[in-house]
């Protein structure tokens, strides 16, 4: 009986192992989708071949297919090279055919690579939602419509809390992954209710925060978030995003005097190692692999700041520092996890964001969490 179970469990294992090559084998039928802006789109699923209009895409399909999230993707822009290279370092390490999958230059709201695409012959473009005007006001996406090449807008960065799992879902049923992008949603809601729920029962009073958007990108003061993005993940964490008030956008500026005068206890810096853009910035090179104690060293230099002078946070050492991409990814949760931590200490004692995130590698991702997304100058913090 035992031979028998031991075999029946090497059978099991096997057919679980072959789902995501069976899915992808599986013949392309038409079917018709809704994308985050509201477009009905008509796409032959499962897709067999995706350009990335963002290469920090990738974070979603390795999460729906890690077993080989290359498998469909020709070609991408080169965004995760230059913002987030200890990530793509990760990927190309386990995957090395990575580095030969053509890239193509761009910003986030611009117009993609045309000749490149039309070359590459995808089933479909994903594309960031405020990618949509360029686009379409060139006519790029009924010029790919034509020779049968579907656009999908999708969005981590303007509305993260209402459009990621939407994308999500979206991802998983072009992709014949609708299960796994169940799991991925189910995992989430576990981690933000791991906050929310204790926060609903406190109700304790909420700190005033200022999240200091890009940190070390320029020398520019005081770029932040309004009501959405890393705003949305301040208030749900149980603190008080002073830009909500003033900037009436997902993203925008304050000046010093409004910091100062808001006068907030915690302050927020944003920061990835940006290298490639500002060489020797005063960025905060964090991501997986980073080196606390030299994150914490740059992490200092916010203090100096002449917006901060004699604030709250200042005289608390309430300096804390997150990674970016964290505002552009499926792992918001995380920040949301980090930034409660370091705003209620006590009722989150025994919540560990490292943990969660190691998880979610464990059960998503192709390689192993390695830990370096957040420092803090307080002594409450991580």
């Amino acid at each position: 009986m035992r031979k028998m179970a031991s075999a029946l469990a090497a059978v099991i294992a096997v057919m679980i192992a072959l789902v995501p090559a069976l899915a992808f084998a599986q013949e392309q039928k038409p079917i018709t989708v809704t994308d985050i802006a509201g477009r009905e789109v008509q796409i032959n699923a499962p897709v067999k071949r995706i350009l990335l209009g963002e290469g920090r895409q990738l974070y979603l399909i390795a999460s729906l297919e890690p077993e080989n999230p290359l498998a469909r993707i020709v070609a991408w822009r080169n965004d995760l090279i230059e913002a987030d290279p200890a990530t793509y370092g990760q990927y190309l390490e386990a995957f090395p055919k990575l580095a030969d999958i053509p890239s193509f230059r761009g910003q986030e709201n611009s117009l993609i690579d045309i000749e490149s695409t039309i070359v590459q012959k995808p089933d479909v473009v994903l594309l960031n939602l405020e990618a949509m005007r360029a686009n379409e006001d060139a006519d790029y996406v009924e010029k790919l419509a034509q020779l049968g090449i579907s656009v999908l807008y999708i969005d981590f960065r303007h509305y993260p809390l209402q459009n990621t799992e939407k994308t999500i879902r979206l991802l998983g049923k072009i992709m014949g992954r609708e299960a796994r992008a169940e799991e991925i949603i189910a995992f989430r809601h576990a981690a933000m209710a791991r906050v929310t729920d204790v926060l609903a029962r406190a109700k304790p009073p909420r700190p005033k925060v200022f999240i200091e958007r890009i940190g070390g990108y320029s020398d520019d003061c005081c770029l932040s978030f309004g009501a959405e993005n890393f705003g949305k993940y301040v208030e749900l964490a149980g603190g008080h995003n002073i830009g909500s008030d003033i900037i009436p956008t997902t993203f925008g500026q304050l000046n010093p005097e409004q910091v100062l005068a808001s006068n907030p206890e915690h302050v927020v810096v944003t920061s990835a190692d940006w290298q490639a853009y500002m060489p020797g910035g005063h960025w905060i090179p964090l991501g997986p692999g980073a080196d606390p104690d030299t994150a914490r060293q740059k992490l200092e230099w916010f203090t100096t700041r002449p917006a901060y002078t004699g604030i709250a946070a200042q005289k608390t050492r309430n300096f804390h520092a997150i990674w970016h991409q964290f505002y552009n990814s499926p792992y918001e949760f995380i920040a949301v996890q980090q930034l409660a931590k370091w705003f209620h200490p006590d009722l989150f004692a025994d919540l560990d964001p490292d943990a969660t995130f190691a998880e979610y590698h464990r059960r998503f991702l192709p390689m192993p969490y390695r830990p370096g997304y957040a420092v803090s100058l307080s002594d409450s913090g991580s």
